[in-house]
């Protein structure tokens, strides 16, 4: 069985979540006149980003589950079957509807025996070829569906492939070299990354046996990264990164 290095705990920095009593709206703008002018607290932005008290529009993040690619955020839109992305030099909102019958608004979340993880319906991913959006719809029967994000504008919805493993079996997703992996809880201080659908082949193998070793109990996000081949992970309010090993052997991602 194969193990992933140890964690290392990242510098304190920056993170997009959702949360009961917590928004982002991505449709403000910088300017300080509309801030005064609006009676909010300035210290209540970061940058150009609101933190609101409550929800004010569909393009408002929701769930973990956040990627950054290509000078663009792609998110889950507030209670709707679909990706929004926020481009970070324009700040305009565009997005992109998911099949009818998507699972969303934690319907289908990520879980493992003793409890879920809100609001992640829709888990987005980047790998070297781009963004990708792991779900299930009804017709799927509540197995992983796996779409690719086309970079268009608006964007659009690529390829789809379907999976024969169960998405509430599933603690979290990421995607490397074209390959979905898929991970499970074992305890407090291990999950396993047990499944991978390669989107090439279409094969499927649920005994790929590489080990995570936490720092905390619960993993909420988890994506790799291509620029510097790290697996990154969001735990219980600690940013973590892992070295990803790739390789032939079993041992490793391949």
């Amino acid at each position: 069985m194969g193990y992933l290095p140890q964690a290392e705990e990242l510098p304190s920095g920056w993170w997009l979540s959702q949360s009961d009593d917590l928004f982002v709206d991505l449709e403000l703008t910088d300017a300080e006149e509309e801030i005064s002018a609006s009676g909010i607290n300035p210290e209540s932005y970061s940058g150009n980003i609101q933190i609101a008290s409550s929800n004010p529009t569909t393009n408002t993040i929701q769930g973990p589950n956040n990627v950054l690619y290509g000078g663009a955020l792609y998110y889950n839109c507030y209670n709707r079957d679909a990706v929004c992305r926020f481009n970070l030099t324009t700040k305009s909102v565009t997005s992109l509807q998911l099949p009818k019958g998507t699972r969303y608004n934690s319907k289908s979340n990520f879980c493992h025996l003793e409890d879920c993880y809100v609001y992640t319906d829709l888990d987005l991913a980047t790998d070297e070829s781009g963004v990708w959006v792991v779900y299930t719809t009804t017709q799927a029967l509540g197995n992983l569906v796996l779409s690719k994000v086309e970079e268009t504008e608006p964007p659009k919805l690529g390829k789809t492939w379907h999976t024969s493993v169960y998405k509430r079996s599933v603690t979290n997703t990421f995607m490397a070299c074209g390959i979905l992996y898929a991970t499970r809880y074992i305890d407090a201080n291990v999950d396993e990354v047990f499944y991978s659908f390669d989107t090439m082949t279409g094969m499927e193998n649920f005994k790929v046996g590489i080990i995570i070793n936490k720092v905390s109990s619960n993993i909420f996000s988890l994506n790799y990264s291509p620029v510097d081949q790290m697996l990154y992970a969001f735990c219980d309010a600690k940013m973590v990164s892992y070295k990803a090993l790739f390789g032939y052997s079993d041992h490793y991602f391949s």
